[in-house]
């Protein structure tokens, strides 16, 4: 299809679907860790030949700051690491790094206004597509247009490495305004972590590769093992959990940062014909509520389930105290590994297996690439010199190790097979660092953790990377301001009913709930508001 060019795009913030994850600091509760799976070969990009570029001029030093999400360090090893660091930059580049941190208490509103003031306080600017405003900010001019010819100069590592259709997702109204984190593989997409053991157990040898077989498993542990919680949920997964359900039984492929919910997109076979599986698949999203309600009578979680603010439900599955968690691929590579502490491996039969949302129909869905990308402040006194900077943190040996795991030998070790570790003593407050680097990592310089289980991780992303596709909205931005008021009436509905029907705590029959809700739906306007993305779609798209 030919696409268009982007016209009349919103200045207002999207809704956040996932944030940032990963480093040494947190991300707000119920967020995921940005990342992005797709994986691109060098390549010559295209373009029209230009002249030889002309000799940089580095004679003066100058201070590149870098704006990144969360808490500022206090107490670890990144100013350190940054001396260390900017040895190198000035050798190189004779430049020096600063790190600018956007707490994450009202995160967003302070990073675009950080954005907005335009007085050459930052420099390098950590965005993303779907949860940091990337592509309104590039329309409000925060963010400065990267001619080929400037990335061929000043980054040509990083112009090499990404291929010429990955630079064209980077681009707004025809000029490339990102650099994209697409050669770093961590899977985001959700789905359950549970004891393969335990579902041996219960007869299903080969694991939990369904709904159906998770209410198996859960029955088996209720019954089988009465001191534990099958799943502790503290009531916050009610979208997950019918995202989920829904991706498992469908073809469909949602639209990031349209609302919390992801109630609109298309489908494999059609991805740009709009709909709404939440007005469309009655008869699936009855089938749901049943299960749900089945799963309420089990004992599946507490029976105060929404109003369970005490679990720690995570951490109780590394002691063996519940039998299931719920989050996303990344989170079980963790669970499943055998670390220190993780009392579910003192029973050397113990494994944990994962159930991913979307297994039975093989829909998998990668993340844009431009959920993590790097930008350039268009206030940015020294951009050229900012772009060779970032070009070194992404591509160089030296200053990629630096930049992500800090100085080797206190922050971390390579092991014989060229592993990262821990040192001898390490404590994570002291010796680690804080750089929120989420934004140009790189797996052909990446040190593997070797407290991870490499053989099953690697199992499942082999499977992932014979099924996935690529998302495939990540130009669109929606222009919500005639829809908002619609959009945010529908979340309310949604959260209001799902919580409900997620948990199985509604009253009456599942087809008369779903009935209820998706009056609802249809009463604060979703039909008018699947027809405006539609509209928006055919735009862009056709």
């Amino acid at each position: 299809m030919k696409k268009k060019v982007l016209a009349a795009l919103l200045s207002a913030s999207m809704v956040m679907g996932l944030a940032a994850c990963g480093s040494s600091t947190s991300a707000p509760a119920g967020t995921d860790a940005p990342a992005t799976e797709t994986k691109t070969e060098t390549s010559e990009a295209a373009g029209t030949e230009t002249a030889e570029a002309p000799a940089i001029d580095t004679s003066e030093h100058v201070k590149i700051t870098y704006m990144t999400t969360g808490g500022a360090p206090e107490g670890n090893q990144t100013d350190e690491m940054l001396e260390q660091l900017n040895k190198i930059l000035t050798e190189k580049v004779n430049a020096e790094l600063e790190i600018y941190y956007i707490d994450w208490t009202d995160y967003l509103s302070n990073y675009n206004l950080t954005l907005a003031r335009m007085d050459g306080t930052v420099d390098l600017v950590g965005t993303a597509s779907d949860w940091l405003d990337a592509w309104p900010n590039a329309k409000n001019g925060a963010f400065l247009p990267l001619s080929e010819e400037m990335l061929k100069t000043y980054a040509p590592k990083t112009w090499e490495s990404v291929s010429p259709e990955h630079w064209d997702l980077c681009k707004y109204d025809g000029q490339i305004y990102l650099m994209p984190e697409d050669n770093y593989a961590q899977w985001t997409n959700h789905g359950f972590t549970y004891r393969l053991d335990w579902a041996k157990e219960a007869g299903l040898e080969n694991g939990v590769h369904s709904w159906e077989d998770l209410t198996t498993y859960f029955k088996y542990v209720k019954e089988t093992y009465p001191d534990v919680i099958p799943w502790d949920s503290d009531g916050t997964q009610y979208a997950t959990m019918v995202g989920g359900w829904i991706t498992s039984h469908s073809n469909y492929v949602p639209i990031d940062g349209i609302n919390s919910g992801a109630m609109w997109g298309g489908t494999k076979d059609d991805l740009y014909t709009v709909y709404s599986p939440y007005m469309t698949d009655t008869d699936s999203l009855v089938e749901f509520a049943k299960m749900m309600k089945e799963w309420d009578e089990i004992g599946v979680w507490k029976t105060d389930v929404l109003n369970n603010t005490a679990s720690d439900n995570r951490e109780d599955y590394k002691i063996g105290r519940v039998a299931a968690e719920q989050h996303h691929t990344q989170t079980w590579t963790d669970l499943c590994s055998h670390k220190d502490g993780y009392t579910i491996y003192d029973d050397p039969k113990a494994e944990s297996g994962f159930f991913y949302f979307g297994e039975e129909t093989k829909n998998l869905v990668a993340l844009s690439i431009t959920h993590g990308a790097m930008a350039v402040s268009a206030a940015s006194k020294n951009p050229e010199r900012a772009l060779m900077v970032y070009d070194l943190l992404r591509n160089d040996p030296e200053c990629y190790r630096l930049i992500n795991y800090g100085v080797e030998g206190v922050s971390y070790e390579v092991t014989a097979d060229g592993m990262r570790k821990n040192p001898e003593g390490y404590d994570g407050n002291r010796d680690g660092i804080t750089t929120n680097f989420w934004w140009g990592r790189n797996d052909d310089l990446e040190l593997k953790d070797s407290t991870l289980n490499w053989d099953a991780i690697n199992a499942l992303y082999d499977e992932y990377d014979k099924i996935k596709i690529d998302y495939p909205y990540g130009q669109f931005v929606p222009n919500v301001d005639d829809i908002q008021s619609k959009i945010e009436n529908i979340n309310d509905i949604h959260t209001t009913y799902m919580k409900q029907i997620a948990f199985g705590k509604y009253q009456g029959s599942a087809e008369d709930i779903v009935a209820e809700y998706q009056a609802a739906l249809e009463k604060a306007g979703i039909n008018d508001v699947t027809a405006e993305l539609q509209r928006q779609f055919d735009e862009l798209y056709k």
